[in-house]
């Protein structure tokens, strides 16, 4: 007399586990694979609509806005006078005193500043990277302008390299947003020149990114993108150096303050040129390529892994 069988075996039981637990480890890198995709196609909409920006204040003020205020690192940088310009206009009236100094009014870091360089703006807000907030409520963000091919104090030259001019650069008087440079002027070529790139957001007390301070307003091509060599910050505290992200807090002249650009991207980084078309670069560009589409007026010319 035969008798029905109810129940899985334990064997069978087993196997179906075992089954499920490979379809398992099959699917999680595609899933895993897709919200990359996603988040990198995201950070590219970011940097294309911060490009767009870009072109409206040029056609309006006739130049590009400027990395930072007149006197430097704390009185206002190139994503203020942007926000007319990306749909941000309130948080652009909040801000006070921008290419000023201490005898003025406030920095970044007090009110009413402190309204507009809290906030967490999804366009300057790479979905890939891991947001903080350095000091206090105040955001590091993923997006930096183009300094040139030497150091962020665009030194003339740097251990052989020659400066070969950059579309940003600091404001050239008080109180003026405007740049150093326009469009028409890129004498490389709009769409041979680096506009903006990603970089990453430092963790803990870590500035890299906290864009609203003029040395992380830019990046430069001096060193290749995600490079191996640290990032410099011009003190200890405010480097956090981790596997992947290096940086170090004791700038010499031979080792100046200097950032690369970087992101958690898969083999690169997104970049806009000039004439706002979004490139990403890997990060095994060759040097000489990497360096000349950081100049903007140098006759170098990129080879074609640049592109």
């Amino acid at each position: 007399m035969r008798r029905n069988r109810n129940a899985f075996t334990l064997i069978e039981l087993l196997v179906v586990i075992a089954i499920i637990a490979i379809l398992i480890a099959l699917l999680v890198p595609a899933v895993q694979k897709v919200r990359e995709s996603a988040a990198r196609t995201q950070c590219q909409n970011n940097i294309r609509q911060i490009g767009i920006g870009m072109h409206n204040y040029h056609d309006v003020r006739k130049t590009l806005p400027a990395s930072m205020g007149f006197s430097g690192c704390c009185w206002g940088t190139w994503p203020i006078p942007l926000m007319p310009y990306i749909e941000q206009d309130p948080l652009y009236k909040v801000y006070t005193n921008w290419g000023g100094a201490d005898a003025n009014g406030p920095r970044y870091g007090a009110a009413p500043n402190t309204g507009v360089t809290t906030q967490r703006l999804s366009i300057f807000t790479c979905p890939s990277d891991n947001s903080n907030t350095p000091i206090g409520a105040m955001t590091n963000n993923n997006y930096a302008v183009n300094h040139g091919n030497t150091g962020n104090a665009q030194q003339a030259t740097l251990n052989g390299v020659v400066f070969g001019g950059a579309p940003f650069g600091r404001a050239k008087k008080a109180f003026d947003a405007r740049g150093i440079s326009t469009i028409q002027g890129i004498g490389d070529g709009s769409s041979n020149t680096i506009m903006l790139a990603e970089i990453r957001q430092g963790q803990g007390s870590d500035l890299r990114g906290f864009f609203w301070w003029g040395d992380a307003a830019a990046f430069t091509t001096y060193n290749l993108p995600n490079s191996t060599t640290p990032d410099v910050i011009y003190t200890p505290g405010y480097c956090k150096s981790e596997p992947g992200f290096p940086c170090h807090g004791a700038p010499t002249a031979t080792d100046p303050a200097n950032m690369s650009a970087r992101s958690r991207h898969t083999g690169g980084i997104n970049t806009i040129m000039c004439d706002a078309s979004v490139r990403f670069v890997s990060e095994t560009v060759s040097i000489g390529s990497w360096r000349a589409i950081g100049t903007a007026r140098a006759s170098d010319i990129p080879g074609p892994d640049a592109n």
